[in-house]
């Protein structure tokens, strides 16, 4: 079994049980849903065999898959998975299960917004098809073969957004300003990966013809045998980087992503924000810091300073909104400044709090999102005003809407917390006026989160929503796990991090950073580093 193709499997199954979908009757709508689902199961049965035969002391990219793909451009169908990707393919298994479960009535015939007879199908062949293309660019290591699943991926979405959802006008427009955003931030990127691609082919390059081997690219890079020009490695890093903070999105180039989130359906925002935009800081880890490092660590401050930008504009806005989805989707604004400031906060525990983070986000934002959806599918309207005294009327609805929305505040003991709080510690050592300024976000965060809780659970049932049922067993299966992951991994986040921090060391010294070496202050250290007082363990 050494030899088998893991990771090609990963992505085909979901693949073909799209396929099969397709193929079904019209009438077959509930064997289509259960094949889907299905489908979805058995990559989460894979994605826990490959778990559990990951040795995070071993090699940095395990389960390596090569095979020649297109000779003449030097491009290469390669995959493997190091510690950072894994956790995020992880991720991706275990919330599609959940999220086409609950949508299990989403985009049927009879839904005016949808009124197509084969509309259950195709949305849950959509599902599948973004689940193969998000794992095969978290796998890719080839830089072609990454940079194709990377705009692929945004068709099936497109689809997602623009055909299911609220208003048919209102997602439509907001379908094709996702796909505006994204595909210039593509073709930005394309420019660079063609860029990169010339760099390598050239006389000083130490490979006999171009490549777009991820490895052989940074291994050159970090010998010295590869030296970019500076100019032309930050415009290659800033073509990269474009194309990766369009997707997050960091701000200001977020402006696609409350609109998309608030006019598809919840399963289709939470695939998109806790899933796919993954992708987008994933490959800011990966692809901008280990070919770029001198860029990097150039544009840093830069990039610091836009996250921290992000996570008081994302808390602020969402402070002013009326619309529950919408408050929703801009914390994940504010969150996502929160990832990008570990990334580029260039330490360890910064990254490593990143990368837990993106995990953590998504299953937060997965709770939160869809109890608010099911609450607005009882009520049918998304204004908080609407709302009130729903604690007495559907107590389970209202306590889960509580645990979720004090996971996306950062309560200590859910799982955010302990991420948040890696980034901000992990950033002080370097930026520390930007760790201080970022804090600010955990008060705003109270005020958005207990405010809104207040006024749409609380105080007397208001007119029009006496007759809310709580929640069915179908909406707690899929939120169960959500609930019981945000506190395991809350008081218990070792296994994640002993996944995650051997391969973000790796990255750190393939780029040449190195943790700062904590101070204290002038008057308890003549020099003002931490050990120059101490003799024997304690202080002289």
């Amino acid at each position: 079994m050494n030899h088998f193709p893991w990771l090609t499997t990963l992505w085909v199954v979901p693949l073909a049980g799209a396929a099969l979908v397709l193929a079904l009757p019209a009438a077959a709508r509930r064997i289509a849903k259960v094949v889907a689902l299905a489908a979805s199961l058995v990559v989460l049965a894979l994605v826990v065999v490959l778990a559990l035969r990951f040795d995070p002391s071993g090699a940095q990219y395990q389960f390596v898959e090569s095979h020649s793909w297109i000779p003449a451009f030097g491009t290469r169908y390669t995959l493997g998975l190091d510690g950072i990707a894994l956790v995020l393919v992880a991720l991706t298994a275990v919330l599609l299960p959940l999220l086409i479960l609950a949508g299990w009535k989403d985009a049927e015939p009879g839904d005016p917004t949808t009124g197509q007879a084969r509309s259950t199908h195709v949305y849950l062949a959509l599902f599948l098809i973004v689940e193969s293309m998000v794992i095969v660019s978290f796998a890719a290591l080839d830089i072609l073969l990454f940079y194709a699943f990377f705009e692929v991926m945004l068709v099936p979405m497109y689809f997602l957004v623009g055909g299911f959802g609220a208003d048919r006008a209102r997602r439509s427009r907001a379908a094709v300003k996702f796909l505006l955003y994204n595909l210039f931030g593509g073709l930005i990127m394309l420019a660079a990966v063609i860029g990169l691609y010339v760099v390598t082919a050239g006389p000083d390059s130490p490979f006999a013809s171009g490549t777009f081997d991820f490895r052989e690219i940074v291994a050159a890079v970090s010998s010295g045998t590869l030296a970019i020009d500076s100019g032309v490695a930050k415009a290659l890093f800033l073509g990269f980087m474009f194309a990766f903070a369009v997707k997050a999105p960091l701000w200001p180039l977020h402006s696609w992503l409350p609109d998309a989130a608030v006019e598809s359906t919840p399963a289709t925002a939470v695939l998109m924000m806790a899933v796919v935009d993954k992708v987008g800081t994933f490959a800011m880890l990966r692809y901008c810091l280990q070919l770029f490092p001198d860029a990097s660590r150039y544009f840093a401050p830069l990039i610091v300073t836009l996250a921290v930008i992000g996570i008081v504009y994302g808390a602020v806005l969402a402070i002013g909104q009326a619309d529950m989805m919408r408050l929703i989707s801009f914390t994940s604004i504010s969150h996502f400044g929160f990832i990008v400031l570990g990334i580029f906060a260039l330490t360890s525990q910064a990254q490593a709090g990143s990368v837990l983070y993106m995990v953590n986000h998504g299953i937060s934002t997965a709770a939160l999102f869809l109890v608010a959806g099911f609450l607005v599918s009882r009520r049918g309207s998304r204004l908080i005003a609407d709302y009130g005294g729903v604690q007495k009327v559907a107590p389970m609805l209202a306590g889960t809407f509580l645990i979720a929305g004090l996971a996306t505040l950062s309560l200590p003991g859910l799982a955010p917390f302990v991420s948040e709080f890696l980034v901000l510690i992990g950033t002080f050592t370097r930026y520390p006026v930007a760790a201080v300024v970022a804090t600010s976000a955990l008060v705003l965060a109270a005020i958005y989160v207990l405010w809104m809780y207040q006024r749409t659970m609380t105080g007397p049932v208001t007119t029009g929503n006496e007759k809310l049922t709580d929640l069915v067993p179908r909406e707690i299966a899929v939120l169960a796990p959500l609930i019981a992951l945000l506190i395991l991994l809350g008081f218990y986040p070792k296994p994640v991090l002993d996944v995650v921090n051997p391969a973000v060391t790796a990255t750190l010294t393939t780029i040449g950073e190195h943790d700062p070496a904590p101070t204290v202050p002038q008057g308890l250290s003549g020099t003002g580093r931490l050990g120059d007082d101490v003799h024997g363990g304690v202080y002289r």
